[in-house]
C-alpha cells in the first residue's frame, strides 16, 4: 500500500511567521501558567479563596488556562491561515505576471 500525502507538499514561505507567532503565544501562555504556579509556591491557601460562582480560585484559574489555550489554538489557526492565504495570492499574481511576460 502506498503511503503518501493527500495534496503535493512545497515550500511554505509563512513558515518564519509562524514560528514566531508560536514562540510568542507560548511564551505569553507560559506567563499565564508561571502565575498559576507561583500562587502555588508562594501562597497555596489563597487556591480556596472562593471567586467566582462558589469556586475557588483553583478551579476558576485551571479551567482558565483551558481556555486560553484553546483561544490561543483557534487565534494562531486563523492569523496562519491568513498569512497562508497572503502568500497564496502573491504567488498567483507573481505567477500571472510571469505568464505574461513569457508571451511577449
Amino acid at each position: 500500500m502506498l503511503h503518501q500525502p493527500a495534496v503535493p507538499v512545497g515550500k511554505d514561505p509563512a513558515v518564519p511567521y509562524k514560528m514566531r507567532l508560536g514562540i510568542w503565544m507560548f511564551i505569553c501562555y507560559s506567563l499565564f501558567y508561571a502565575g498559576f504556579v507561583a500562587v502555588n509556591l508562594i501562597n497555596p491557601l489563597a487556591m480556596s479563596a472562593i471567586v467566582f460562582a462558589k469556586l475557588n480560585l483553583a478551579t476558576v484559574y485551571g479551567f482558565a488556562l483551558i481556555v486560553v489555550a484553546l483561544i490561543e489554538a483557534l487565534v494562531y489557526d486563523g492569523l496562519c491561515r491568513r498569512k497562508e492565504a497572503h502568500f497564496e495570492k502573491v504567488e498567483k499574481q507573481s505567477n500571472k505576471i510571469n505568464s505574461k511576460k513569457g508571451r511577449e
